[in-house]
């Protein structure tokens, strides 16, 4: 290829937007709020609803949804919580910081997602919650694992932070479970211009508890009633992200075409390509093949001049910040083999379809298919 293939092409969706967006800033500046105040309340409300939830609060990034969320349902020291093997470490970070326990569970193969027949081997009496991530864009299967959570008393938090707009038999994700938690990181599929989160829920008492704790555990100014923290979704990313917010769907129905062309070029070549259930509709926030020979073709594609990325090359129970939990590296051997085989391809709404064909045919005609 002659021209550069970005991973993700930020610059170009700014672009796309540019006067939306410019006029939002302006709108914010002239506003005087700065902290929280009706931009904020705004975009909840707005992304409560496109989540068909009924309370959405913003907070500062996605670590921190989870952190909250997790604090939010009494989730602390000493407890269990069954998070995916092969998930971003986000997740484990969030049960650590509470001083929880995050107890790994391995993915299903096809998907790439928690397995939800290996739950009950990883239940103890300590055991609180359990974090599906909706890795990918693609929804977890949530109904077994809210029927596991009820059998046996446990809470349920989304990690969302790759699914905005993703549905679960034909409902969006935003309130399964008892909270979902959102990144706003600028690559998501709805993304801010700096760091953004949020956190959805169908619970006032939930939504009560989370707009306290992320006000310095506050709900009357100079009245702290716990300890919380300062996590506030800015106001002016909430502004970038009412903008986008209105272009979501159309932006992810283009991740999906792209999706589709690759999926269609890439077939009966020999790498393994993202198995899509009856019941999920993705929207396709990364598109993850994976090949025995994922390095081999990764340096293909650079020097092809066509950007990609692992998602992500080191398993969470492999490393160092994990190296107190004295898990063996063989341990979870699906999320260790995962990790040395996918490959995400370029994929974004602002890549056009003839790229797309482009980066295929590299594909299809690098050595390891050859």
């Amino acid at each position: 290829m002659t021209q550069t293939v970005l991973f993700l092409d930020l610059h170009a969706a700014y672009l796309e937007l540019k006067a939306e967006i410019d006029a939002a800033v302006s709108r914010v500046l002239d506003s005087g709020y700065y902290i929280l105040g009706p931009e904020v309340a705004a975009f909840e409300a707005e992304f409560a609803e496109y989540c068909e939830a009924k309370h959405a609060v913003g907070v500062a990034n996605g670590l921190d949804a989870l952190i909250l969320a997790l604090r939010a349902l009494d989730i602390g020291p000493g407890d269990e919580v069954l998070v995916p093997s092969n998930t971003y470490i986000a997740t484990w970070l969030a049960v650590s910081a509470v001083g929880a326990i995050p107890v790994p569970v391995e993915p299903d193969e096809a998907t790439h997602n928690i397995d939800v027949n290996r739950l009950s081997s990883a239940l103890t009496a300590r055991t609180r919650a359990i974090i599906p991530v909706h890795l990918y864009g693609q929804p977890a299967d949530l109904d077994p694992v809210l029927a596991f959570a009820a059998q046996n008393g446990l809470r349920v938090i989304e990690d969302a932070a790759q699914a905005h707009g993703a549905r679960y038999k034909g409902r969006r994700i935003g309130a399964h479970g008892d909270a979902v938690c959102w990144s706003f990181y600028p690559g998501k599929n709805l993304g801010a211009y700096g760091d953004g989160g949020c956190i959805t829920t169908s619970s006032d008492d939930v939504a009560d508890r989370l707009r306290m704790l992320r006000n310095y555990g506050s709900r009357e100014k100079y009245v702290n009633e716990v300890q919380g923290m300062n996590s506030r979704l800015d106001p002016l990313q909430a502004a970038l992200l009412r903008v986008k917010l209105a272009r979501l769907d159309e932006w992810n129905d283009r991740r999906r075409a792209i999706a589709a062309l690759y999926s269609d070029g890439l077939r009966d070549t020999g790498i393994a390509l993202p198995a899509v259930p009856a019941w999920a509709d993705p929207v396709w926030h990364l598109y993850v093949i994976r090949h025995a020979n994922r390095d081999r073709l990764q340096r293909t594609l650079a020097e092809a001049g066509i950007g990609t990325l692992i998602h992500y090359p080191i398993p969470p129970h492999m490393q160092n910040a994990y190296a107190s939990m004295e898990l063996p590296t063989d341990a979870l051997p699906l999320a260790k083999q995962l990790a040395g085989e996918v490959l995400s391809l370029p994929i974004g709404p602002q890549m056009s379809l003839n790229t797309v064909a482009a980066v295929t045919k590299v594909v299809q005609n690098g050595p390891i298919l050859t």
